[in-house]
């Protein structure tokens, strides 16, 4: 939501600096994302002075040049050459001096003003024509100012060009109150109102609100009142379509709006001051001048705004006339019966429509507007009337209108005020601090609450019902709270906490010891959302879309299931990173993934087809070691993450080769392999198929892990911490160069090592292998290394030579292997 401080201050009488008033809207809640200085006239006009002509000669050497001499004020006057028609001794202008920059026709492009000789004739500076300043587009000659404009002015001081300030706030979406001017002022008045200052809020007034005749009345009729619980409206005729002024424009560009035309811009610049979407109807276009507020049959084709043909639903909310739909209620207009360049009579549609009908509607088609965005979270019910009158009155001033009709207000069940009971003691029970009963209730008066009764400490309050989000105690204390300030509540030097015995094995410790070992290694944690794109799953037999969690009322199509994979959310890191450079990535994430299953429901348990699993995601993509003075960049691989895997693994006590390791089968990776552990799967690593990465739009290789936690944690039940002295004796070493079958792995040779020798055989690791030309078809090479150790005295030749010819007798029986020479 951008907030202009010039249009603010249209409300609120307050000298304060837009700085200040950010900082303000901060401490209450209104966070502040951005701030940025705006100029009216780009360069601000800046060196840009009144002066006035002494002389003007022509210049010997030119047939339209002029030699002048220009008073601005200051000890002597400049000597200018001028090439206007208009240009005579005695004119007012406004003069452009020696260092002044210009941005003709409010271009990007500068013009800086220098010292030069025109035809040999020195020149200290320019008379501006209104195109060369940026503040028009006249090109006829010099600007001519009124005989008393004050020589010296500035002409920023002059034009009255001010420059804004545009607050970029990051609304919340139970803060609808707030998307607006006004609603924004009320804000700020209310932190003012506590802090003892006499401010207030005031709106225009629409007094002068009365119709000029009946000559076109528009019948209205609401068959849904539910889905319509209020529907104002009224005529304005003989309007001429044209630009806006200038003042409405700039406020427009300020809240991110392009300026249209008068009609369209006034329906705008209502809903960024009052928070009340309009809708302008072209009367003409309104046949029978009736407007019915119904649904349509179920297929009805309308098409909208922006040319699309969509399907209605009998639960779409449409503004029809006597014949066809005009108009998707509180979301999108149709494309034939809005205001267009012939547009003279206008019927002002404004209305309250029920949030959840908006709601859907806008979800079903993907429509997402600044009046569905207002109109799905609660706009004020009490605004319709007042909004028709202030746009009405706009139209009669701006575009030549007469008000034909009286206002038609359809509202049969009147939305009341919230009532509800706030005690006193629950108030600094919920805050954590002891705040003056006397502040407390400077700070619901300042909210616009009233006090309808009180008894024993307890207030029956009475909440307008523009703060859709102050409806029970807790809410109100929170507004309290926020216009209180939350950097007032000191924080304690003391927590007082009960000891709890943590389950075991606790899975709260264990995330925090292998988040502390992913870190220690450079990895980086990343946090995302649970709903996703229930897009990214249609095809996919890995995580089918059949087993996602839907979201019935979900807030985009972008956010309609809930996730199977922390894959996609990882991607989606990846390829925001990598699109800003910054592309060598090692990352993890701790979350669940949810799923639904049929099958598993039953008539006693409906609950039991959902379920979830609490999972770790790793990935590691771009250059895992970087270039230095001592060594070259190195691009991560598969085995850059199977090595940090097996590092987990160890870490938490689990003996990797006791995990039963398979070909990874799966849509969501090229190649890969997945690990289980007594029968269940414990995780799954490898490189991300091509396909998955396209519907991210990641360019890149990315290597994956997603591993379940919860399983890992319960193996940790099993797994013990012994300590033991280093043995007194040393360790030999010996190698052996194996060629087996291209089937052989290395774990059925580890296997095999330990069931010949499993009292002198310490370990035994593969340190190389080779395939090629040298080598018998179908076979590789393995170069495995033994550490043997006996602790309890040294080994002889003798002992290591039988226990290695053990071993290759072993290799030959049981995995058809070859000894090397």
């Amino acid at each position: 939501m951008n907030i202009s401080y010039n249009w603010l201050k249209r409300y609120i009488a307050t000298d304060l600096p837009a700085e200040k008033i950010a900082e303000i809207l901060t401490d209450i809640g209104l966070e502040v994302e951005g701030f940025e200085q705006i100029e009216t006239v780009k360069g601000g006009l800046r060196g840009v002075v009144v002066g006035q002509v002494l002389t003007c000669v022509d210049h010997p050497d030119s047939d339209h040049l002029h030699i002048t001499t220009v008073d601005v004020g200051a000890a002597e006057p400049l000597p200018i050459v001028c090439g206007a028609a208009n240009c005579r001794a005695g004119l007012k202008v406004l003069c452009a001096t020696v260092g002044a920059v210009l941005y003709p026709d409010g271009g990007d492009e500068e013009f800086k003003i220098k010292r030069s000789k025109i035809r040999g004739v020195e020149s200290l500076g320019m008379l501006c024509a209104e195109d060369e300043l940026g503040i028009g587009t006249s090109h006829e000659g010099i600007m001519e100012l009124p005989a008393d404009a004050p020589v010296g002015m500035a002409a920023r001081d002059f034009l009255h060009v001010e420059d804004d300030y545009l607050i970029q706030i990051g609304l919340t979406p139970n803060r609808v109150d707030a998307a607006s001017h006004i609603g924004v002022a009320r804000d700020l008045a209310a932190y003012l109102k506590s802090r003892g200052e006499d401010v207030a809020v005031t709106l225009p007034d629409v007094s002068a609100f009365a119709p000029d005749n009946h000559d076109l009345e528009v019948a209205v009729r609401v068959e849904n009142p539910e889905a319509a619980p209020r529907y104002a409206g009224v005529t304005v005729t003989g309007c001429k379509v044209g630009p806006s002024p200038e003042w409405m424009q700039n406020c427009l560009r300020a809240a991110g709006i392009n300026p249209k035309n008068n009609l369209v811009d006034i329906t705008n610049f209502v809903l960024f001051e009052l928070g009340q979407p309009l809708h302008a109807f072209d009367v003409a276009k309104i046949e029978g001048r009736q407007v019915v507020v119904r649904t349509c049959a179920e297929g009805t084709p309308f098409v909208t705004l922006d040319g699309v043909e969509r399907k209605l639903t009998d639960k779409d909310l449409m503004i029809c006339s006597a014949e066809r739909p005009m108009c998707i209620a509180g979301v999108f207009g149709g494309l034939d019966s809005g205001v267009s360049d012939t547009t003279t009579d206008v019927f002002i549609e404004s209305a309250y429509f029920n949030p959840v009908w908006v709601r859907k509607t806008a979800k079903r088609f993907g429509l997402n507007t600044d009046s569905s965005f207002r109109f799905e979270r609660g706009v004020d019910p009490n605004m319709q009337v007042y909004a028709a009158k202030r746009a009405a009155l706009l139209m009669k001033e701006l575009a030549g209108g007469t008000i034909s009709s009286a206002i038609t207000d359809i509202y049969p069940e009147p939305i009341g005020d919230f009532v509800f009971d706030v005690s006193l003691s629950r108030v600094n029970a919920l805050i954590g601090k002891q705040i003056p009963e006397e502040v407390v209730r400077t700070i619901i008066a300042a909210l616009e609450v009233k006090i309808l009764a009180e008894r024993d400490g307890v207030l029956t309050v009475s909440v307008p019902p523009y703060r859709v989000d102050v409806q029970r105690e807790a809410d109100l204390i929170e507004d309290i709270l926020r216009i209180y300030g939350y950097n007032n509540v000191e924080i304690p030097t003391q927590v007082r906490s009960t000891l709890s015995y943590a389950p075991k094995p606790d899975r709260g410790r264990l995330m925090n010891l292998a988040a502390d070992f992913l870190t220690a290694n450079g990895f980086t944690e990343i946090m995302s959302n649970s709903l996703t794109k229930g897009a990214y799953y249609e095809g996919l037999t890995a995580c089918p879309a059949e087993r996602c969690v839907r979201i019935l009322n979900p807030l985009s199509s972008d956010l309609n299931v809930m996730r199977q994979t922390l894959l996609f959310n990882m991607l989606e890191a990846v390829g925001l990173n990598a699109n800003r450079r910054n592309g060598d990535l090692c990352l993890y994430e701790f979350g669940n993934c949810y799923f639904y299953d049929a099958s598993r429901r039953t008539e006693e348990n409906r609950l039991a087809a959902y379920f979830e699993e609490y999972r770790l995601s790793i990935a590691v993509t771009g250059v895992s070691t970087p270039q230095s003075w001592n060594a070259k960049p190195e691009k991560a691989s598969f085995f850059t993450l199977r090595a940090v895997a097996e590092k987990l693994l160890r870490r938490f006590g689990l003996d990797i080769y006791a995990l039963k390791t398979e070909t990874l089968d799966s849509d969501l990776f090229s190649e890969g392999l997945t690990m289980s552990l007594n029968g269940k799967e414990l995780l799954q690593i490898g490189t991300v198929a091509p396909a998955i990465r396209r519907r991210i739009d990641v360019k890149q290789d990315v290597y994956y892990l997603e591993l379940n936690f919860d399983l890992l944690s319960k193996s940790t039940r099993k797994q013990k911490i012994t300590a033991v002295e280093l043995s007194k004796f040393p360790e030999v070493r010996r190698d052996l160069a194996l060629l087996v079958d291209k089937s052989v792995t290395f774990s059925s040779l580890r296997d095999a090592a330990f069931a010949a020798e499993r009292k002198l055989l310490k370990s035994i690791s593969l340190f190389d292998v080779y395939e090629g030309d040298k080598l018998p078809e179908g076979k590789k090479s393995y170069a495995l290394n033994f550490i043997l150790e006996d602790k309890t005295r040294t080994l002889d030749e003798r002992t290591i030579e039988r226990v290695m010819s053990n071993l290759t007798r072993q290799f030959e029986q049981k995995c058809g292997a070859q000894v090397r020479a």
